[in-house]
């Protein structure tokens, strides 16, 4: 686990639990008898992207982090779906794989879309939902100004990975960890883009707002004030979700998380000491 300075390691364990349609690769830190706190990844990302984060999370929660079909360590088939449901679907049966009843589930990106889904399937499951820079809507969209990737340049390089993520931070200084460039390297084109597709397709049924506005759930908002992939203005939408808390970073950009994690963990546990539900 790749740590920030002063933070002490927690006990951890990986596993790979083996679905249906794929092997998902999951790792649960914390107390195994704390209120469960589900994390989702974003696109192109991976369960390493809470490294940093977990560690302040652990005192009080069991943490769980998976890895969605088609990234980190989890399977990459090229048969399956990749649409939002079908990864929501997935996540809950871990969580029912685990003996999990009662989660707040915390997505980073197109990991809160994911979140809302599960949410939407699974109105029993989640207790509450949290959404770290994820855009309400597709024209709070901000088109990269890099051009894709070509699919004969699979994989990319270096360089290519480098200036396909740089949009993801924004904190002056803020060099992109080696082992998160390395997991959009180990996908596929094909889980690459039909993942952006199924995000997408999800995106353009119907606003994030007006999901969680029918699913009535407990709702944060964390936003980075300085996000170049979504517009951080378009995080006042949530306010139309009733009892919705929306809270801006300032100086932090897509990633908070990665960039200032305490800064982010700091109205995080907050909200899941009043959300959580405690185990039996």
């Amino acid at each position: 686990m790749t740590l920030s300075d002063g933070v002490p390691q927690v006990s951890a364990s990986t596993e790979i639990l083996s679905l249906d349609d794929g092997d998902i690769h999951v790792c649960q830190d914390g107390p195994r008898d704390a209120p469960a706190l589900l994390l989702i990844h974003g696109s192109a990302s991976s369960t390493r992207s809470w490294d940093m984060l977990v560690p302040l999370l652990t005192g009080s929660h069991h943490v769980i982090r998976i890895d969605l079909l088609g990234h980190g360590r989890s399977a990459k088939p090229a048969d399956r779906g990749y649409a939002l449901p079908d990864q929501a679907r997935r996540a809950g049966a871990v969580l029912d794989r685990l003996g999990v009843e009662h989660a707040v589930v915390v997505g980073h990106s197109s990991g809160g879309a994911a979140a809302i889904a599960l949410a939407e399937q699974r109105p029993d499951l989640v207790t509450a939902l949290a959404l770290i820079n994820t855009g309400p809507h597709l024209d709070a969209f901000i088109a990269p100004e890099s051009a894709a990737i070509d699919p004969a340049q699979w994989p990319p390089t270096d360089e290519q990975v480098r200036r396909f993520a740089s949009s993801g931070f924004s904190r002056a200084g803020y060099q992109i960890p080696d082992e998160l460039l390395n997991e959009v390297r180990a996908m596929t084109y094909h889980t690459l883009t039909a993942t952006m597709g199924g995000i997408h397709h999800y995106m353009e049924q119907r606003t994030l707002p007006d999901r969680l506005t029918d699913l009535g759930k407990p709702l944060l908002v964390i936003f980075g004030e300085d996000d170049r992939r979504w517009r951080s203005s378009s995080a006042a939408d949530y306010r139309a979700v009733p009892g919705a808390q929306v809270e801006l970073l300032p100086g932090l950009g897509h990633s908070p998380l990665l960039e200032d994690p305490p800064r982010t963990a700091a109205p995080l546990l907050a909200f899941t000491t009043i959300h959580a539900v405690r185990v039996d």
